[in-house]
């Protein structure tokens, strides 16, 4: 029972778990269990104190808050980042095969050109042989 450590210390009173130690009244109150914060009518957040008598539920609620805060921007951060490199990745290995292709396409290019060449080059050799009767 709580309440027998009513106008004793803040330590005494939070030894056990199961109570609220509400600093203006100086009373020791079982934990509404029920309700995460307790109620206004019960202690205000500022004069509220469980588990350790150094910080009370205004300043536990706006550190959690800050550090869940600082943990979800970070999480996000890090997800965007993830993001920006595999793309830059998937871009930089995309670009070498681009250029490889265009490469390959234009010497392909060249060669159906220099087969063309040699053909248009037998033909006419092979014209002027005819000509002269060197065939």
């Amino acid at each position: 029972d709580c309440h027998q450590y009513t106008n004793r210390s803040c330590e005494e009173c939070l030894k056990n778990v199961t109570c609220l130690w509400c600093a203006s009244s100086g009373r020791c109150v079982d934990y509404p269990i029920r309700r995460v914060l307790p109620p206004a009518d019960l202690c205000e957040l500022h004069s509220a104190r469980w588990g350790v008598c150094w910080v009370n539920f205004e300043a536990l609620i706006i550190a959690m808050s800050v550090v869940g805060g600082t943990i979800l921007i970070m999480l996000g951060v890090c997800c965007c980042c993830c993001c920006c490199k595999k793309k830059s990745k998937k871009q930089v290995s995309e670009e070498p095969d681009k250029d490889d292709e265009r490469a390959a396409r234009e010497r392909e290019k060249r060669r159906v050109r220099q087969e063309e060449r040699r053909a248009e080059m037998k033909s006419r050799h092979d014209e002027i042989r005819r000509k002269y009767g060197t065939v």
